[in-house]
């Protein structure tokens, strides 16, 4: 049995840039180890994969997205380079995908100008002392930091774009979270905000651009900045530009695409 591959660089126009996802378009579900396996094989941050639900009226695909070590509840580059795969491979002359997911309905739109539009949740945190075990692992880590319990990440805020694109938090540390990963935020020189993301013990060293935890920031610097519309840039070595606006408990996440491969993955 063959099955379709192919990879997309998310959160950017040119190739090389922004944050590779592995996508796969499947008629019926395969087990879930044999999706974990590809992810592992794949060895990206996410790998999606689909089915269509041409008699559910509420929804065109059903999405799952998995890292090399686990499944993950939401992401947002591997959707978006989903919908790139949907719009531009595989036919579809509908404006929106509607998406079924773990976080509940997701959509994905076309800008005027080409860019996508995810339609993801507004995701609530609550502040905390920040755990011992991120201050051990993070220098720079303030007293206080966020929790996010719907996407099991924990944020903290630096002082400068400077203090987060210099960061080097203990990865051996930030493993012990297990599948909780940690996002790092501040205000940006060249846009409103910056960030990165570590998620070690979900196989996730550091994701270049991570679409899903900006339903979290944007939100955050909205109540900050007292503004619904922002530019965004992941800073990671390969980096990525976002536009997002929030929408009362949803939040818009505006990003490009850059078509890398295709191929066909053989499964005895």
């Amino acid at each position: 049995m063959t099955q379709p591959l192919y990879q997309i660089d998310a959160f950017t126009s040119k190739i090389f840039g922004g944050n590779p996802a592995a996508v796969m378009p499947l008629e019926q579900w395969l087990p879930d180890n044999v999706m974990l396996s590809l992810a592992m094989e794949n060895n990206l941050s996410e790998t999606a994969f689909f089915v269509s639900l041409p008699d559910d009226e509420e929804a065109d695909f059903h999405i799952r997205w998995f890292t090399p070590g686990t499944e993950v509840p939401l992401c947002g580059h591997a959707t978006l380079a989903s919908a790139w795969v949907i719009f531009n491979k595989l036919g579809w002359d509908k404006a929106q995908i509607r998406l079924r997911s773990k976080s509940g309905p997701l959509s994905v739109r076309q800008a005027d100008d080409g860019w996508l539009v995810l339609d993801f949740p507004n995701l609530a945190f609550e502040e905390q002392a920040t755990p011992t075990l991120i201050r051990e692992a993070l220098e720079s880590a303030p007293d206080t930091a966020f929790f996010v319990p719907n996407d099991t990440n924990y944020m903290v805020v630096l002082k400068d774009e400077d203090a987060v694109r210099s960061a080097q938090p203990d990865l051996r540390k930030l493993k012990q979270l297990g599948n909780q990963g940690l996002i790092i935020t501040a205000l940006g020189k060249d846009c409103d905000f910056v960030s990165r993301y570590f998620a070690p013990g979900a196989g996730i060293d550091e994701d270049p651009v991570t679409g899903s935890i900006h339903s979290v920031l944007v939100p955050y610097w909205s109540e900050k900045l007292g503004k619904t519309r922002l530019d965004a840039r992941q800073v990671s070595a390969r980096g990525g530009v976002l536009r997002c606006e929030l929408k009362g408990d949803r939040v818009d996440i505006a990003g490009q695409a850059a078509f890398y491969m295709e191929g066909s993955v053989y499964l005895p």
